[in-house]
């Protein structure tokens, strides 16, 4: 069994307002204007219950509808509610709703071709699930290395601002030689003290400019480089990305979807290029006659143990049940390592801003040494 996607694709491209990638890399929404995935977890966990106890998909949204506090969301609702009433399925009624990816919308269809509809739900209940954990993980791991960092460097700034101005004019006053390190400091408060409002600026301007750049290849190449040769957090970023992509392509295979489908539309859920590129080398690959393991080996990224599990599993024809492990062993991972960022992260951040504050203190103190000469 095999799908044609270029009517979706040409589809989509005409819609300047869907961003697959968007949706996907936003889990947290500000204002909640976005059926974002937290709430793709919630419809389809509670999908799924509702279709095994009995339900009628009608039946199912409608209650679902209900529930909802947004008027925003149970519009959504009701209007998947009524696309079924005038005879559209479930997977017709979101494929044209930019909230919804194609990977929902296939994985959908064929579970209602199927009869398995209530397990694809849940299947992509537990999707989002993961999904979220993945994220909030990460999130967990960095929050408070950012806030002691946001922190520490407002105080230096602080500092720059108006403490080592007060000195320096105690120091002129008194034509006190200053030490080479103070000199140091004292011109970067005076930089600082000159393009204040240029630095702010250019703080503000950098999300901004980002929103537009962001979709172009060049910045995702070199951003996505940038971030694999962090030591520590490129590796973890990468398993992060690696687990996504063994989430959808498990989901797709529970689904029955051919293994090529499934790697066609992984290939435009996930956002990171390094991904990407290999992914469309790896479907060309396929094309030509290679297996999935074969066309897998050949690319960095993808780990030597991924790969050996993955030609196990297609001679013994397990590709479904090796995929939900290898997802499973990368939530673990993910998690481990992100709890060891956090901890190593901590530290270093607070031991390198106290030695840059120490630096600015011990400059600013070594000519009172001088100056209390001078009084005396």
């Amino acid at each position: 069994m095999a799908f044609k996607l270029d009517n979706i694709q040409t589809k989509k491209k005409k819609d300047n307002s869907f961003d697959i990638d968007k949706i996907l890399k936003t889990e947290v929404t500000l204002f909640g204007s976005s059926f974002n995935s937290k709430k793709k977890e919630a419809l389809y966990t509670e999908l799924s219950v509702l279709l095994k106890a009995g339900i009628s998909l009608k039946e199912a949204l409608s209650l679902i509808a209900q529930e909802q506090k947004k008027q925003k969301d149970k519009t959504l609702m009701d209007d998947m509610v009524n696309a079924i009433l005038e005879g559209s399925s479930f997977s017709e009624s979101i494929q044209s709703n930019k909230n919804f990816t194609e990977y929902e919308y296939y994985s959908l269809k064929i579970g209602e071709e199927t009869g398995t509809l209530p397990k694809v739900t849940q299947e992509l209940g537990l999707f989002f699930r993961r999904r979220n954990e993945q994220r909030r993980t990460v999130l967990n791991a960095l929050s408070y290395p950012i806030v002691v960092l946001i922190t520490a460097v407002l105080a230096v700034l602080f500092m720059l601002r108006y403490v080592v101005p007060m000195f320096a004019d105690i120091f002129k006053q008194n034509n006190v030689e200053l030490p080479w390190l103070t000199k140091m400091v004292m011109k970067a408060s005076t930089v600082f003290q000159d393009y204040f409002w240029l630095f702010f600026i250019i703080i503000l301007a950098i999300p901004v400019f980002r929103k537009f750049i962001k979709k172009k290849v060049w910045y995702k190449k070199y951003t996505s480089k940038l971030v694999l040769k962090i030591p520590f957090v490129g590796d973890l970023m990468r398993k992060v990305y690696i687990g996504q992509f063994t989430q959808a392509v498990a989901l797709l295979t529970t689904a029955k979807v051919p293994v090529l489908n499934s790697i066609q539309l992984t290939k435009k859920m996930i956002d990171f290029y390094p991904l990407q590129t290999a992914l469309i080398d790896v479907e060309s690959k396929i094309l030509s006659g290679n297996s999935l393991s074969e066309s897998l080996q050949e690319h960095k990224i993808f780990d030597r143990k991924m790969v050996s599990l993955l030609r196990v599993a297609e001679e013994t024809n397990q590709n479904e049940f090796i995929f939900e492990r290898l997802t499973t062993q990368y939530n673990e991972e993910i998690q481990y390592k992100s709890k060891m960022l956090s901890t190593v992260l901590e530290p270093l951040i607070i031991i390198f801003l106290g030695a840059l504050v120490a630096v600015i203190l011990i400059a600013m103190y070594l000519p009172m040494f001088t100056l209390s000469t001078v009084l005396g």
